[in-house]
């Protein structure tokens, strides 16, 4: 009869090479440089002329752009979604972001991180906006993905808002089956360290975690997003950081309950008042 020790040596001598080649195996291709694949466009009439006083922002990771005409449905039948200036989407690719920039008079920047080996296509983050884009980059996030060795980035748009500059980002870290919470804090400090040398930042996304956005907020950064029902089946992961625009005192922020299987998350809205 075998012991109890041998049998745990046995066991781990099978598993582990299971996790080595698990975490070995790639489920994109990863795209490092942060000057390509870029896709963008400019909005039709750049913000209509006026000079705003808020914006109204919505992050939405819509699942791998699998649904994005369900998306749009979504976004277009609730006012705090379809009245966006600018919104902030997560595993897209050019296509969807394309149809969904149309769909609501937007320009958009779009950088994708990896080709998906499961869906043949993109994924990546675009940032969709009704004032001029006038400066873009891809940033890379430190960290490549323990299991499918996946490349996280954020794509970064500073927009001219009636003559003021708002920088933002789209951003969506890794997951806490790919990395530690240590390395989803130190994803999200590389965005940070892009944004200190601009006054007005929005920050939007998925974060894969709702304690990660502690380490925003102790760098001066208002979070409407901080509270409210899950945006996913395992948490509120969903958020939208402020620094340089203040949170209404009424309506700052929300969360659209019914995505009608448009995605495995449901989208965030919050506003932003300009100085």
């Amino acid at each position: 009869m075998l012991s109890f020790g041998s049998m745990t040596r046995r066991r781990a001598a099978i598993v582990f090479p299971l996790l080595v080649a698990l975490a070995a195996c790639r489920t994109g291709a990863n795209y490092p440089d942060v000057e390509k694949p870029r896709y963008a466009k400019a909005p039709p009439e750049s913000g209509d002329g006026k000079t705003p006083h808020t914006l109204r922002l919505v992050s939405f990771n819509i699942e791998r752009a699998l649904r994005v005409d369900t998306a749009i449905e979504v976004m277009k039948s609730n006012p705090e979604l379809g009245e966006a200036d600018v919104l902030f989407l997560q595993e897209m690719d050019d296509a969807g972001t394309q149809r969904v920039a149309a769909a609501f008079g937007m320009g958009y920047v779009y950088y994708p991180g990896t080709l998906s080996l499961k869906t043949h296509r993109d994924f990546g983050n675009a940032v969709l906006s009704r004032w001029p884009i006038v400066k873009d980059s891809k940033i890379l996030l430190p960290h490549v993905g323990g299991l499918g060795q996946l490349q996280r980035t954020a794509t970064a748009a500073t927009l001219d808002v009636g003559g003021t500059e708002v920088r933002v980002y789209s951003v969506h870290l890794a997951t806490m089956i790919e990395i530690g919470a240590s390395e989803q804090r130190e994803q999200l400090q590389a965005v940070l360290a892009d944004a200190d040398g601009y006054p007005r930042v929005v920050i939007g996304g998925d974060m894969n975690s709702h304690d990660v956005g502690w380490v925003v907020r102790q760098r001066g950064f208002a979070w409407p997003t901080a509270r409210g029902p899950h945006t996913t089946k395992l948490g509120r992961w969903d958020h939208i950081f402020l620094k340089g625009l203040a949170s209404p005192e009424k309506d700052a922020a929300g969360t659209v309950l019914d995505v009608q299987g448009a995605s495995d998350h449901r989208p965030v809205w919050a506003v932003g008042v300009l100085p």
